[in-house]
């Protein structure tokens, strides 16, 4: 009986991550192949799909399933069990939001993706300033309907890292703050500053091309179950375990910008491609929270892709890529090259010791757009005023300002500090690497990433949403997530890599 009414709920959930999963294929076409005239009629797909699985989801069929289950939860196997709380957590958080405004804001996402696209291009803000009131404006309904206890924008973190709240995020962000930005402002003043003059030629994107999907494979992604392709901004997405997709964009001037995101994205689908297939078109094929999916992109980007260890192995190949490069350049001077500390204007291509920083000040104006105090309007003026406090420097447009990111244009307000939580993640699972694999980095520096790969499939990979983000974070370091290990962290790799210690 037991099998019958576990396997009732595991076809009918299949359904609803069908619906999904083809949803989500619509979106990348979206963002890597669709004509722009094509924008209208994505819209209205992406919404039909969209209420149809809500619809389905937050039918009394959904509620009937869950109920017969969870009448003996103890009697469950803990999988099984794991299941039906999930379900249950994420069917009465999906029951509050009415069909029709699922269905408005995947029309509402569509739109205003367009819009950003067109506007980052022009540095135009002004084309998407009103895609950005009417996303605000759903965004405040959508934290009414899921409820919360202090601020909306507690209820648009729930949606990304569960159990976050923004009273939590304060003293962790301030901290990151005062202590980075003390940090950048030593580094900056130190007279051994990284040469980047053998970097400054021409990089044919062909060979940048190559030389991603060569660190990719090596990595362990798996191009039979997964594909890179160009975007506007890199992006990685899911349909399944087995068809897990990564992008990146590449520069002929920004050597750098193409491999690290490739690296970044590529973490992000390692986890998706491990995930248990047991899990498959469940609620459970998912990462715990973005902060753990955070937390695997950042760690193979900057812990292992910007290691001394990863250069020793990739810098001859790297010249096999690019015979433009002159030959005797070292590891060592690549290694300071890709670890160059700069306030910079770009996210996705700031340095470790400032990328915080992006965050927290997009946090800041995101808090305030939710709870009121700052109209779409103001955002640029926001933006380049916080910029200018937090990295010294002046915006020059809006494409290298307020319009660099997509996640606003996709609703995605509460994700920016899961990067930062991320990074604090990494930092405090580590540790528990390199004890558990002590020839970690000699293996890294032969191109061999197997063990660290599998050290990560039993510990967070093959977890999936079993755990909690806090459970996954103290089951692994003994601590609960903070700040100090990550700045422990900095501290040890960049003071020394600038003389300063």
């Amino acid at each position: 009986m037991q099998d019958e009414r576990v396997g009732a709920l595991k076809a009918h959930l299949g359904q609803v991550m069908d619906l999904r999963g083809a949803a989500a294929v619509l979106q990348w076409d979206q963002e890597v192949y669709m004509p722009p005239k094509g924008a209208e009629a994505r819209g209205e797909q992406l919404a039909t799909l969209q209420a149809l699985a809500h619809r389905l989801f937050t039918s009394d069929e959904t509620a009937r399933l869950l109920d017969a289950l969870e009448g003996d939860l103890d009697a469950l196997p803990a999988r099984t069990a794991k299941l039906a709380e999930v379900t249950r957590y994420d069917y009465d958080r999906a029951l509050r939001l009415p069909e029709a405004f699922v269905k408005e804001f995947a029309i509402v996402q569509s739109r205003a993706y367009e819009a950003w696209t067109a506007a980052r291009a022009a540095s135009d803000f002004a084309r998407f300033r009103p895609h950005l009131e009417t996303m605000v404006a759903l965004l405040r309904r959508r934290a009414d309907y899921l409820g919360y206890e202090e601020t909306p924008y507690d209820a648009l973190l729930e949606d990304h890292e569960r159990g976050m709240t923004t009273g939590m995020l304060r003293p962790v962000f301030a901290e990151l703050a005062t202590r980075q930005s003390a940090l950048v402002e030593r580094i900056m003043a130190s007279p051994r500053q990284p040469d980047l003059s053998w970097s400054k030629t021409v990089w044919p994107e062909e060979a940048q091309w190559r030389f991603c999907l060569r660190v990719l494979g090596d990595m362990g992604y798996d191009l039979e179950a997964g594909r890179m392709d160009r975007s506007v901004h890199p992006f990685s997405t899911s349909f399944d375990v087995y068809d897990v997709r990564v992008t990146t964009r590449l520069s002929e001037r920004e050597p750098f910008m193409a491999v690290m995101g490739a690296i970044h994205e590529g973490g992000h689908a390692l986890y998706s491609q491990g995930h248990d297939p047991e899990d498959r078109r469940t609620p459970l094929l998912e990462g715990a929270s973005l902060g753990i999916h955070e937390s695997q992109s950042r760690m193979w980007e900057n812990m292992i892709g910007r290691s001394l260890a990863f250069w020793r192995r990739y810098t001859p190949v790297l010249r096999e890529h690019f015979p433009e490069i002159p030959r005797d350049v070292s590891p060592e001077q690549v290694y300071a090259a890709v670890n160059a500390v700069q306030p910079s204007l770009i996210r996705v291509e700031a340095d470790e010791c400032t990328y915080n920083l992006h965050i927290i000040l997009r946090f800041e104006i995101e808090l305030d757009l939710i709870e009121g105090r700052l109209a779409a309007a103001d955002v640029p003026e926001a933006w380049n005023a916080k910029v200018k406090q937090y990295l010294g420097i002046d915006v020059p447009d809006d494409a290298h300002g307020c319009l660099q990111d997509i996640h606003w244009a996709h609703g995605s307000m509460g994700y920016f500090p899961t990067y930062a939580l991320g990074n604090l993640y990494a930092a405090q699972m580590m540790p528990a690497i390199e004890r558990d694999a002590p020839d970690l980095w000699a293996r890294v520096e032969q191109g061999d990433f197997g063990g660290l790969l599998a050290w990560l499939r039993a510990h967070v990979h093959r977890v999936g949403r079993a755990k909690t983000p806090v459970e996954i974070v103290r089951d692994i370091s003994g601590t609960d997530p903070g700040a100090e290990a990550y700045l422990r962290y900095l501290e040890s790799k960049y003071l020394p890599l600038y003389g300063l210690a």
